[in-house]
């Protein structure tokens, strides 16, 4: 089902200009869970998946630095849907992620949404925080 959706995105997706080098890394092929909802959230510039958020439990996947890591959600604002707030702060360790992103549902979209835009800004204690663009879909199982 999630590769329905990503070939979906693929092709209704705009041409984006070549983005900057990101601090996040590929995270690979990921599962959707056994239920409830995940968020595939990949650089809209060369498709790579970079980050990955469930909704229960409510957690963020990515890579910083060539180290996959899971973050535990810590607050939220906004209504969101599907279980997703339209913004999401994670923590771990020394690190503090927010993802904010816009989630539309469609008709011909089941199980799922569409995200097409979003951004993860990455505050790490002695470096630069930066804002790095997301796209990507939701998926759902019951």
């Amino acid at each position: 089902m999630i590769a329905l959706f990503l070939a979906v995105a693929a092709q209704a997706a705009a041409p984006v200009p070549p983005a900057a080098p990101s601090v996040l890394g590929a995270i690979g092929q990921q599962r959707l869970p056994a239920k409830g909802c995940a968020a595939y959230l990949w650089n809209p510039a060369d498709r790579q998946l970079v980050a990955m958020a469930v909704a229960d439990p409510a957690t963020l996947r990515l890579s910083i630095g060539g180290k996959t890591i899971d973050l535990a959600r810590s607050g939220g604002e906004g209504p969101g849907r599907l279980g997703f707030a339209d913004a999401a702060d994670y923590r771990g360790g020394d690190l503090s992620v927010r993802l904010s992103m816009e989630i539309v549902q469609q008709d011909g979209l089941t199980a799922g949404a569409r995200v097409p835009s979003g951004s993860l800004q990455i505050e790490r204690p002695g470096q630069d925080a930066i804002a790095v663009p997301v796209a990507g879909l939701i998926g759902c199982r019951s």
